[in-house]
């Protein structure tokens, strides 16, 4: 009983700290329950922990059969009501008014998408075995719809005089007028609903099967690549949504030998191995156990086991949301930039002075270098990285 006051529910708004007011809401409770506290709750107590207290005894001295779950909730209410504001909110203690409005938050698509560490993708994830999930739209009220629904303007013209009166009242008068706005509001909706019913959407798996993904690329006076395509693996969002998905769209394109798709998912697969295996193993397999859907906990522990290395839950989420499609999408780029300067466009090379191998004097593979002829170092970026990181 000790924690009463950090636990329980109450009814009704996010209720202001207006002491008079809400004392006055607990004894119209008790009037209408017909409730008589062994104790008379004694309203001069200001902390929450005097309350507490007073709560205790009353509770040792109420028969047990007494003590409904309504009683309980009312005696909850006497404590909570002595916090403020912010404490209230600290503690996370919520109305059944703010569990309605979470919970039809969490269901809409766009509140459930914040909550899924894929965002969006993750919906299309979840719904994969089961395509006949409802989402609930979010609902606003619009200017447009305030001029256009009959009754809606002398409805929000009527809530702005009653939150007026509110803020002047006292006491019960309070009470009963924020009661008032809370239906006012709530009115609102329904007006909307009736003349603009909301759209619901199924069947939200997505298809790219028979989507045509055919790009334009071009490269920019910095010497950077860019695709026009609607899904392109020089874009790191949107190589993590096709990873993020990656099991259900390779079930979709596989042995479809006609569609863009198919190749699609073979290019991605060869460019993880080319990227990943061999220069970022633990990446590699971190990738692997994403897509075989085991959680980061596990994960964790797998990594430690293969590789001697122990990431944070939150690191791996980073690896796998921003780190490993960042790499894929440079490696995409360097390999469109060799291809194009190999066979479309004469380009310039030069050999690394210190691995000896032949690159594109480009400022993908050399870092700049104004002192220097051809404008780049002498030693290419993957030798300086290396040396740099065995000096640390």
């Amino acid at each position: 009983m000790a924690e009463l006051e950090t636990d329980l529910l109450f009814d009704g708004e996010d209720i202001e700290d207006n002491t008079e007011q809400n004392n006055e809401a607990i004894e119209e409770q008790l009037i209408q329950e017909e409730i008589k506290p062994a104790i008379k709750l004694d309203y001069t107590l200001e902390t929450p922990e005097e309350r507490n207290e007073l709560v205790k005894k009353i509770i040792e001295q109420t028969p047990p059969e007494r003590l409904t779950n309504k009683y309980l909730e009312i005696l909850s209410n006497y404590i909570v009501f002595a916090m403020d504001k912010e404490e209230r909110k600290q503690k996370k203690i919520l109305t059944d008014n703010r569990m309605v409005t979470v919970n039809k938050r969490e269901t809409s698509f766009e509140g459930l998408s914040d909550k899924l560490e894929n965002g969006e993708d993750g919906i299309y994830n979840m719904i994969a075995n089961d395509k006949n999930i409802i989402f609930t739209p979010k609902i606003s009220i619009t200017p447009e719809d305030v001029a256009t629904i009959p009754g809606l303007k002398d409805l929000r013209d009527a809530i702005t005089v009653v939150e007026a009166e509110c803020k002047a009242a006292t006491g019960k008068r309070k009470y009963l007028l924020k009661k008032q706005l809370i239906e006012m509001r709530q009115d609102q909706y329904v007006m909307k609903n009736a003349y603009h019913p909301p759209m619901y959407f199924s069947h939200g798996v997505k298809s790219f099967t028979s989507v045509s993904l055919s790009e334009h690329i071009t490269i920019d006076e910095n010497g950077v690549p860019h695709s026009d395509g609607l899904v392109t693996f020089f874009d790191p969002k949107h190589i993590s949504a096709l990873l993020c998905n990656y099991s259900k769209l390779k079930e979709d394109a596989w042995g479809k030998f006609w569609t863009d798709s198919y190749y699609l998912m073979e290019d991605l697969d060869e460019l993880i191995e080319r990227t990943l295996k061999d220069d970022y193993p633990y990446c590699y397999d971190l990738l692997i156990y994403k897509i075989n859907g085991k959680q980061n906990t596990e994960i964790q522990e797998l990594l430690y086991e293969k590789h001697g290395i122990k990431y944070s839950v939150e690191y791996l989420s980073s690896l796998w949301r921003n780190k490993i499609p960042k790499l894929l999408a440079e490696q995409a780029q360097e390999d469109y930039l060799v291809w194009y300067y190999t066979t479309q466009e004469h380009g310039k090379w030069k050999r690394c002075s210190k691995c000896g191998q032949v690159k594109l004097a480009h400022n993908r593979f050399f870092s700049k270098n104004k002192t220097s002829k051809d404008g780049f170092y002498s030693i290419c970026k993957d030798c300086r990285n290396h040396k740099t990181k065995e000096k640390n």
